[in-house]
């Protein structure tokens, strides 16, 4: 009956009918994966469970999605029915009962009604209905006394018990209003079946009710169709929770549950703030944000990834405005990005009821154990918690390190295997499945195309076309992928593999890179799918064979696995600030030897998400020479997406080094010179911030300078930056306070934020792809950093005559250097003029869609301290608490 109804009215119904042996996890799991299944508005479990595995019909009930449960039978309903909430789906046949006396215009306020049953299917719900609808309820079971009396009195009484003919006629009141919702087999010999449906009630009580349902034909197509009914509903609440989020309502639809922050003076460690408050369940922040629970996978309370299939969902709606935080050219302390990336976010979102979202990267384990720390911002504007966000958060970092060390062993076992056989036995070790079949797998099938081999039968091959298959020839010096690991180990920056005697003295020199470094990390954050994370995963160059060619990763037969592996790290994950505004947490690229951002996902889906009139506030790394300009001219590029503005954070302290102050470094007391009043220094050493605002003009988009003060700041400092910044070309100049004072310290920043994002942004691109390598870098060296030109090694420039060849000459350039100067030199500061930028080297990224020239020596393998930060981290074993974090 209820697949003949949906039929009816055009809605898709699906039977699952599963075997009697199922056990219940089984049933569980598959209840789960309809509750992700974004499809499916609707599950019913049909009762009671006809299982040989004696399932718990109740616990198993208890699985399916509120937002799902179109039967109204979870213990949640069943709640919020009893309190009279509205906003449930009501269970079927009392809900078809009550619609029954509402469309024959019976009055129920005042009236006595009588409900026979206490089932929590029928009896208890219906009775509750009753009772809300003003009437006067009596619930009756077996345990009742005087229960032909009680009927007696019932204006409306609704049968429910499961026994034939129960209620007599002479149990009625004259004109009683009868509902019966029993359905009970009695044998019928004139019957095909045998048997013949009967109600609760005897067919002579029609002659004294005065309005009465019949068995069969009455309650029971109510109940379908206040099935298909809830199953519309709960389609109406996915439809209007999209019309939300699509623009065609405002921003305060969002509904932010925002969290107080309590200021201290002095302001406590960063770990005392991040504990003393106290996050939302981030099941409620995505909720708020318009995350459907579908779309969550939570990884605890206070964290969760989200599912791509958001974007599926929102692919119609239009985005919000899109806002890149960079900085000026850093000292070694950090100037603030990320603390006012936050604080930003927190003022837009708390502070001026815009949909906001940050996205920031996960910061490696590497520094915050050694002497940098984390990337959760600071102070008063931070993300939380912040000790989950910095350690492990979801294992993305620790699912980069597993794919890239799997794919560096099986370079070493390629290498060992075409040592040590030969043609013929490698050939049919390769083709030879685990089932001991003879096939190719598709990838191989890949493999054998680009060869130009147009065969698919390992038998057909020539014995020349084995070889050329078989053998990749890598050569063991031109191996261009190295081992990761997520800490700082200055010991792994070179090492030698192939020790042992089984592997016949085959041993190679290689190194280990921090697992940040990895290429499968840039891949991360430039994938703008699944099956683009797996096509970039398959073409990444891992070596070169002996005659200079590429081997890829699809040549090892790799890319599959690694793709597996990297499924769940795809997803963004999502977390909130100290005020309860969203953030992702997505990616955490170099920024010297890759593009230095977070997620193209993160970003995405964040912008459809605040819908046209929330701004998304994602954050570059290192200077706005490096990391800005990868944003626009690297991520831009691949995802798509275009900026609305720029903000440009600088400190009085930054300017004054530029300027000529003594070197900052950290553990070393600040100079007099940082402490006083120096509006020379200041002067002076605006011109790096000059060019950083120059840079981000020249890109076509409006660019605010976010001044982050500190107490040493004087007035007539900040006053000549603001008005250095003006004449520059910044449409804005703000001071902050976020990291004292959380949002509220950046709602002037936000402004002006809102402000230029209302302009019309012209942005464009540094250089077109189709220009030679050479001429890509020059310009970046020239336009951006404000050298003469550039030189070339001899080694780099047989490189790029090999790259072009091979078809890497339209790649987009990622320059990798330094990120204390505008230039090659650490030492010239402020915005050097009249050097050549000298190019060492240049390696190919393929899979990650960029190449990387050096520009100087660039260490990928980070060393402790002397007295690294894990000296003050610990745990109070008692509470569990971590302290000395930051």
């Amino acid at each position: 009956m209820k697949l003949r109804g949906a039929k009816e009215i055009g809605m898709n119904a699906e039977h699952i009918k599963l075997p009697r042996d199922i056990t219940e996890d089984d049933l569980i799991a598959k209840l789960k994966l309809l509750n992700s299944d974004d499809s499916v508005d609707g599950i019913i479990l049909q009762l009671p469970l006809d299982s040989s595995n004696g399932i718990d019909g109740e616990k198993v009930t208890e699985e399916i999605s509120e937002w799902k449960d179109v039967d109204g039978l979870t213990t949640m309903t069943a709640g919020k029915l009893a309190r009279g909430e509205k906003d449930i789906f009501v269970p079927c046949t009392p809900k078809g009962c009550m619609e029954l006396i509402n469309r024959a215009n019976m009055k129920t306020t005042g009236k006595r009604a009588v409900v026979l049953g206490r089932s929590k299917i029928v009896g208890t719900p219906m009775s509750d209905l009753l009772k809300w609808a003003n009437a006067t309820v009596t619930c009756c079971h077996s345990k009742t006394e005087n229960l032909e009396e009680i009927c007696r009195q019932a204006d409306i009484l609704v049968a429910a018990v499961g026994k034939p003919g129960l209620v007599k006629k002479s149990w009625l009141k004259e004109g009683a209003v009868v509902i019966d919702c029993g359905i009970n087999p009695i044998p019928e010999s004139t019957k095909k079946s045998g048997q013949r449906l009967v109600g609760d009630v005897d067919p002579e009580c029609f002659e004294t009710a005065s309005a009465m349902t019949p068995v069969p034909g009455g309650v029971g197509p109510m109940t379908v169709a206040m099935l298909l009914k809830n199953t519309c509903e709960a389609s109406f609440k996915r439809h209007a929770s999209l019309m939300r989020l699509t623009g065609h309502v405002g921003p305060s639809d969002w509904n932010l549950t925002k969290l107080p922050l309590t200021l201290l003076r002095p302001v406590p460690s960063d770990i005392d703030i991040a504990r003393a408050q106290h996050p939302k369940y981030i099941r409620t922040l995505a909720l708020e944000c318009g995350i459907l629970e579908t779309e969550l996978l939570q990884y605890g309370n206070t964290k969760a990834k989200v599912s791509l299939k958001v974007l599926d969902r929102l692919q119609d709606s239009s985005p919000g405005k899109y806002v890149v935080v960079g900085g000026i050219t850093p000292t070694p302390l950090g100037e603030g990005k990320s603390t006012t990336t936050i604080g930003l976010a927190q003022a837009l979102g708390a502070h001026l009821d815009k949909n906001c979202f940050a996205c920031v990267r996960q910061p490696s384990q590497g520094p915050t154990f050694g002497i940098k720390g984390g990337a959760a911002g600071g102070g008063y504007s931070q993300v939380i918690p912040m000790d989950e966000f910095n350690l492990h958060l979801t294992g993305d970092i620790h699912a980069i390190t597993a794919a890239n060390n799997l794919l560096a062993a099986a370079i070493d076992t390629r290498i060992f295997h075409e040592a040590t056989q030969p043609d013929e036995a490698l050939f049919r070790r390769l083709t030879t499945d685990k089932s001991n079949k003879v096939r190719f797998s598709q990838v191989q099938l890949d493999r054998l195309s680009r060869l130009g081999i147009a065969k698919s039968d390992p038998n057909e091959l020539t014995a020349e076309e084995r070889v050329q298959f078989a053998r990749l020839d890598i050569d063991p010096e031109q191996v261009m992928w190295n081992r990761v690991l997520d800490v700082n180990d200055r010991y792994l920056r070179k090492i030698t593999v192939g020790q042992s005697p089984t592997e016949k003295n085959i041993s190679r020199e290689t190194n280990f890179d921090i697992s940040v470094a990895s290429e499968i990390m840039a891949i991360l954050a430039l994938a703008t799918s699944l099956k683009d994370m797996r096509e970039r995963l398959g073409k990444m160059v891992v070596a070169l064979d002996k005659k200079g060619k590429p081997v890829i990763a699809d040549d090892l037969g790799i890319g599959g696995a690694l793709t597996v592996l990297m499924k769940d790290a795809l997803m963004p994950n999502l977390m909130q600030t100290l005020e309860g505004t969203p953030v992702f947490v997505h990616a955490g690229p170099f920024a010297n030897i890759a593009h230095g951002n977070s997620s193209i996902l993160a970003d995405a889906i964040a912008l459809k998400l605040v819908g046209e009139d929330g701004i998304v506030v994602t954050e570059a790394g290192f200077g706005s020479d490096i990391g800005m300009e990868k944003f626009f001219n690297i991520k831009c590029r691949a995802s798509g997406l275009k900026p609305d503005a720029a903000v440009i954070v600088a400190t009085i302290r930054a300017l004054k080094m530029h300027g000529g102050g003594s070197p900052v470094a950290p553990g070393r007391p600040l100079a007099d010179e940082y402490k006083s009043e120096n509006v020379e220094l200041v002067e002076k050493g605006f011109s790096n911030l000059k060019k950083q605002i120059e840079n981000g003009v020249s890109f076509g988009v409006p660019v605010v300078v976010a001044i982050n003060t500190f107490s040493s700041d004087t007035k007539a400092e900040i006053e000549k930056l603001m008005e250095l910044s003006h004449a520059a070309g910044a449409s804005e100049a703000v001071v902050c306070s976020h990291w004292a004072d959380g949002g509220a310290g950046a709602t002037d920043l936000a402004k002006a934020v809102v402000k230029v994002t209302q302009e019309p942004s012209n942005f464009k691109f540094l250089y077109p792809l189709e220009d030679s390598i050479e001429d890509k870098i020059r310009s970046i060296a020239q336009n951006i950093y404000g050298a003469d030109d550039v030189s070339f090694t001899e080694e780099c420039a047989e490189k790029i005559r090999v790259f072009t060849e091979e078809g890497f000459g339209n790649l987009p350039i990622c320059m990798a250097k330094t990120q204390y100067s505008l230039s090659h030199d650490p030492a010239l500061k402020g915005a050097p003029r009249g050097f050549t930028l000298p190019i060492r080297d240049i390696r190919a990224a393929v899979g990650a869609g960029f190449l990387y020239p050096l520009v100087g020596t660039i260490s990928t393998m980070p060393g402790l301290p002397t007295r690294p930060s894990f000296y003050d981290i610990d745990i109070d074993c008692e509470t569990e608490e971590i302290y000395g974090l930051f």
